[in-house]
């Protein structure tokens, strides 16, 4: 091989390595971060303050997929928030108590990764996830559960007591505040390391060429100024900031109390159609689109659309193994579901 070729090689060699390094740098100057490669990391920014035991993991795992602690007995949390299905129902609207759609016509939010959150629901009215888990339940269209009724179902059944008393000690009082806070020590283990978080812990090629040229344009776009974080979101964020969001008329949401909404997350973001918290979009080129003209005052092409979604790909992360749990058994004290 003549020397003027084998030079000429390496200066593309240098030249894309060169590139690598940049856009990795680019991406964690924008304030892009990784999921830690290690449990010692990983656990400092799930579990600060050292709650999690395998037997509150394990119990919070049981009342997450427990429909007994809905009024019906039929809506469980992993009703709206599918742990199959990107951690969300698939639905524009959730669906709720006797068949009713959410009357906001709230999008459900993915469970996945949402401890890395800011916020939580779509008006950032909760800060972690044990106080978002009382929502929903309480919620008269999505599980309607009075506390009463929620802590008389667990306490009816032996198997829940007696897990719960493994789980905290002989002394526990088995109240709303504690089953609703074992289901978030659960969801706050439901992570999904990528491709992407491999790249930003210094795996140059744990992209492909194309995922970087879109994660390129994804930060000179500006889309990172919304998308941030290790979520690539959760943060409380002005909605229509350059123009006005295409279907603002389908339901009422306005955002919080100054008209600001939680920035969705990008991780995983390829399954958890529909987009926006209306649930709108469907199409996730579309979706990038909107968000030009609405959050940034720009023209986003069908082509920058589509490299950008190619990014998308490499931040579908791995999803921890979930066994569906077998539930303990009802008692003659166990409370009837209440359907009418």
């Amino acid at each position: 091989m003549k020397v003027s070729t084998i030079l000429a090689m390496s200066l593309v060699t240098s030249s894309l390595l060169f590139g690598k390094t940049t856009i990795m740098e680019q991406a964690k100057k924008a304030g892009l971060k990784a999921i830690p490669t290690t449990d010692s990391e990983i656990s400092k920014i799930i579990d600060p303050n050292h709650i999690l035991t395998k037997e509150k993991v394990e119990l919070g795992k049981k009342l997450f997929f427990e429909p007994r602690l809905s009024k019906s007995s039929l809506i469980s949390c992993n009703t709206c928030h599918n742990l199959a299905t990107g951690g969300v129902d698939g639905l524009a609207a959730a669906i709720g108590d006797k068949w009713t759609p959410n009357p906001h016509h709230l999008n459900s939010p993915t469970v996945y990764n949402a401890v890395f959150y800011d916020a939580q629901f779509w008006d950032g009215r909760s800060h972690n996830l044990e106080d978002q888990a009382q929502g929903p339940m309480q919620a008269t269209p999505e599980m309607a559960s009075p506390k009463a009724l929620v802590e008389e179902r667990i306490n009816s059944i032996p198997e829940y007591v007696e897990a719960f008393k493994k789980a905290y000690g002989e002394n526990v009082k088995i109240d709303f505040t504690t089953i609703t806070a074992t289901i978030g020590l659960f969801e706050r283990t439901l992570i999904t390391p990528s491709r992407f978080d491999d790249f930003l812990n210094g795996d140059e090629n744990a992209l492909s060429v194309s995922e970087k040229e879109g994660l390129k344009l994804f930060i000179d776009k500006g889309c990172v100024s919304c998308h941030s974080g290790i979520a690539l979101g959760g943060t409380m964020q002005p909605f229509q900031v350059a123009g006005k969001y295409k279907f603002a008329s389908i339901g009422d949401f306005k955002g919080d109390k100054n008209g600001l909404v939680k920035t969705p997350t990008l991780r995983n973001i390829t399954q958890t159609a529909p987009y926006f918290h209306n649930g709108a979009i469907w199409n996730l080129a579309d979706a990038v689109k909107e968000m030009g003209s609405t959050q940034l005052g720009i023209k986003i092409s069908d082509e920058e659309a589509t490299k950008i979604v190619t990014f998308f790909n490499a931040l579908e992360g791995k999803k921890p193994t979930i066994t569906y749990p077998q539930l303990p058994k009802s008692t003659n004290k166990t409370p009837k579901p209440i359907i009418d």
